[in-house]
């Protein structure tokens, strides 16, 4: 009992100061929201559209709600944790977060409004996690999250593109159809296990569970002037069977090519001569 109560005064002292951190970061912000209103002119809170706070060293900021109409903010390139203090600005549509230190998004689901939304250079770790909370944003186009831990997983663009399909443009390019082929092949295991299956006779199980950790593999590559075959990618799996699925998604073009057998003619049209004589055609089907 009696080490508690000489320990308390320091515990004590500790949360103050912490306290008082969060606030002197808080008077910051609300200074500088205040700045920004002046600059612009504004004195009604409704009259407010657009907020410029980037590049103002925040730590915290203030609650924005009071801003109702509020549809695009900048809070680049400061020291921000979370986002809490706009999980209520639903009118948002352009939210610029990148170059922060930002390693929880909960709470941005609610912004519906959201069509462009960058996170590139912050702290974010969880890949599945952040996907989940920007699942509900059906009018988001333009996605930016390089420079996060979460992009060093395998994967990483095809499983972002498979759980958010409106977004159009990741990290600044352009998502392609090839992607989104590649993806639906990749990420509906269901229909990969199957193909698979029938393609390598059930040696191989080739489909991925999304519900699986995804995992970093390392890849390691021969010398360049190592060649087989006709391969361009040099990678080395250290698992077969990631080897068999990699080489699957990048088969060969295969041909068939048999009879037309309408340009062929019948033995009755040969004999009584009703059909003129043609060259006859062959068909191709081309399959992967």
């Amino acid at each position: 009992m009696t080490g508690y109560l000489e320990h308390l005064p320091c515990a004590f002292q500790h949360t103050t100061s912490q306290a008082e951190a969060a606030d002197a970061a808080l008077e910051i912000s609300r200074r500088a929201v205040e700045d920004q209103l002046k600059i612009c002119g504004h004195k009604k809170d409704a009259d407010v559209f657009e907020l410029f706070l980037s590049q103002k060293e925040l730590t915290e900021v203030i609650d924005l709600s009071r801003f109702k109409k509020l549809k695009y903010l900048w809070l680049h390139h400061n020291k921000l944790h979370g986002i809490t203090f706009i999980t209520r600005n639903c009118c948002l549509a352009e939210l610029y977060l990148n170059n922060n230190a930002i390693f929880d998004i909960q709470g941005l689901h609610s912004l519906h409004s959201l069509h462009i939304l960058l996170l590139h250079h912050n702290e974010l770790t969880n890949i599945e996690a952040t996907v989940k909370e920007l699942k509900g944003m059906l009018n988001l186009k333009t996605l930016t999250l390089y420079q996060n831990p979460l992009c060093r997983y395998n994967l990483y663009r095809l499983y972002t593109i498979y759980h958010l399909p409106g977004v159009e443009l990741l990290d600044g390019n352009q998502v392609t159809e090839k992607e989104r082929r590649s993806m639906i092949t990749i990420f509906n295991h269901k229909k990969s296990h199957i193909v698979q299956s029938i393609a390598f006779r059930g040696k191989v199980d080739a489909s991925w569970n999304p519900r699986s950790p995804l995992k970093q593999k390392p890849a390691q590559r021969v010398p360049s002037d190592f060649a087989f075959a006709n391969n361009v990618d040099k990678t080395m799996f250290d698992d077969p069977e990631d080897a068999v699925f990699v080489r699957s998604l990048k088969r060969s073009a295969m041909a068939i090519t048999s009879l037309n057998w309408d340009t062929v003619p019948t033995r009755e049209e040969k004999y009584l001569e009703e059909k003129d004589t043609e060259p006859v055609q062959m068909l191709t089907v081309t399959l992967r």
